[in-house]
């Protein structure tokens, strides 16, 4: 039996699209719960698995919002390409974690970056940019 759990969600997702499948993705994997933080969720075909019938989904408007209702202990982790980010591979995974992704065509704001707890990078070689890259050269 595992102890601890993980939480995940997104920052101002562009396409509802992509949510439902991070949410299939989320009940798959076993996640306590999903939040979206300044907009609203709705069905998706995508979600397969009706992600809200089985773990909660929260709407949060703000980053202070979430902050302010986070479960004691569990830091937020933001999934940024950034110069403060630590790769993915060198992680050490908190037993309680909410992790918090930011939207796919500008990621996370420097504000929102500097609410979180940490930083880590995905390493991918399809990774869209690169640290200090604007979204606009994507």
């Amino acid at each position: 039996m595992t102890r601890g759990y993980f939480a995940i969600g997104v920052w101002h997702p562009k396409t509802e699209a992509n949510i439902g499948t991070l949410w299939r993705h989320a009940y798959l994997y076993g996640a306590a719960f999903v939040f979206t933080i300044g907009r609203r969720y709705r069905r998706q075909a995508s979600d397969t698995s009706v992600t809200p019938l089985h773990v909660p989904l929260f709407h949060w408007e703000t980053i202070d919002d979430l902050r302010a209702h986070l479960p004691q202990g569990a830091p937020l982790v933001g999934i940024e390409l950034h110069a403060r980010s630590r790769k993915l591979s060198s992680y050490f995974h908190p037993l309680s974690v909410v992790y918090l992704l930011g939207a796919e065509d500008h990621g996370l704001p420097e504000a929102v970056i500097e609410r979180c707890h940490s930083i880590v990078q995905i390493e991918s070689p399809s990774s869209v940019r690169r640290p200090g890259e604007s979204a606009k050269n994507c």
